[in-house]
């Protein structure tokens, strides 16, 4: 860790927040920052060492990720795709599962993971699908569509989900990775959104693209019944990573906003607006929801990374919904105080918040939102499956 955490210096970082508001305006990818990163080894954080990584756990990563998203949130967002792979690959190597080494053998080699799980119509991602998965000799088949495809410059595994309806009354879902080589695939230009621009998240559409049985990671009951030790570390990983990203920007805003009101003045005040009654309110609400929001995190983080069975979640999936959800919850609460107490400035590009406004505002379109969450906690909390039909009533 302490060899790491040299590599990834403020100054790399700094360079990151040079280039964040270009990269936002000209809605392009952050092609600088990920040749800068992936240079000083910051895709390869959890890595076993054995295979040239930092053998970083999921906190350390967390940690990293939340000092990233500080300086540039969409490089942070975007990366986060790539070190989920790589995290849960190495924490079932841990605990004793070698069946996806290979992803750290080719991560450590110089591949690039990106995720496609997002679809229309499906609002419990990665637990179902509407893509289709067709078992052919050698593989399998994909049909679908993509969308919020991080990293879609640069990416040369992307890691989906379909489902295999062959069997009707044992649906399974197929979790593989597609080369970027590929054929039977493209990509459609669509990311063009309010905010974490630089991601470049575009769609892929799957025009039966085939990827051999050595690609296919899972193929597990579709619903909660496939919550395996390979899915649950998705979800673990992932949203760990979403929540320290949101969590990381809002520091940001809180930081600029505490500079900004010491020196701010008005002419109804003989001293700076600190003094104001309301604005150290709103400072004390800034940090209580930063304070509340970075324990959760942190907590769920290292329970996770103390668990020896990845297998058995128990009370650390509501953990990590409660913590992503906390996160970005916070981060909305947090940029928008920002903003009021930035006044009118705070709308002109040149302030440096409406931009930090607009990234912060994808932190509910992450899995899982604000409706999932709340079932799915509940749910496990009273002891009723998630897959239990009808679903509500």
């Amino acid at each position: 860790m302490q060899a790491a955490a040299q590599l990834m210096s403020e100054a790399l970082f700094q360079g990151c927040a040079e280039r964040a508001p270009v990269y936002d305006r000209e809605n392009r990818f952050f092609t600088e920052d990920f040749e800068e990163l992936r240079e000083a080894g910051y895709l390869l954080m959890p890595v076993p060492s054995e295979f040239g990584g930092w053998a970083m756990t999921l906190p350390e990563v967390c940690r990293e990720q939340r000092r990233l998203a500080y300086y540039a949130p969409a490089t942070a967002l975007g990366l986060n795709m790539h070190l989920y792979w790589m995290g849960l690959a190495a924490d079932l190597r841990r605990a004793g599962d070698q069946t996806l080494e290979w992803m750290l053998r080719q991560g450590a080699a110089g591949e690039v993971f990106a995720a496609g799980h997002a679809e229309t119509g499906n609002d419990i991602p990665v637990l179902l699908s509407t893509t289709t998965a067709e078992r052919v000799e050698g593989g399998y088949r994909f049909y679908g569509r993509k969308h919020f495809g991080s990293l879609t410059p640069v990416w040369t595994r992307l890691g989906l989900h379909g489902m295999d309806t062959s069997d009707p009354k044992a649906p399974k879902v197929v979790h593989a990775f597609v080369p970027r080589d590929t054929a039977g695939y493209r990509v459609e230009e669509t990311w063009d959104v309010l905010g974490m621009r630089a991601t470049r998240s575009d769609d892929t559409i799957l025009e039966g693209c085939f990827v051999p049985d050595r690609y296919i990671a899972r193929v597990v009951p579709a619903g909660a019944a496939g919550l395996d030790a390979f899915v649950a570390s998705i979800f673990v990983w992932a949203l760990l990573g979403f929540g320290n990203v949101y969590y990381g920007l809002a520091r940001y805003a809180m930081d600029r906003t505490i500079d900004t009101v010491k020196k701010k003045r008005s002419i109804g005040m003989s001293r700076p607006m600190s003094y104001h009654a309301e604005v150290q309110h709103a400072i004390s609400e800034m940090v209580i929801e930063l304070e509340t929001a970075e324990a959760l995190l942190e907590r769920a983080a290292c329970d996770w990374a103390d668990n020896t069975d990845p297998g058995k979640v128990g009370g650390l999936l509501i953990r990590v919904l409660a913590a992503k959800y906390r996160a970005v919850e916070s981060s909305w609460r947090v940029v928008d105080m920002a903003m009021e107490l930035a006044g009118g400035f705070g709308i002109f590009r040149a302030a440096g918040m409406e931009r930090i406004f607009r990234d912060a505002r994808l932190g509910r379109i992450h899995p899982a939102n604000s409706f999932l969450t709340h079932e799915l906690v509940a749910k496990l909390t009273l002891g009723i499956s998630p897959d239990e039909q009808p679903r509500w009533g």
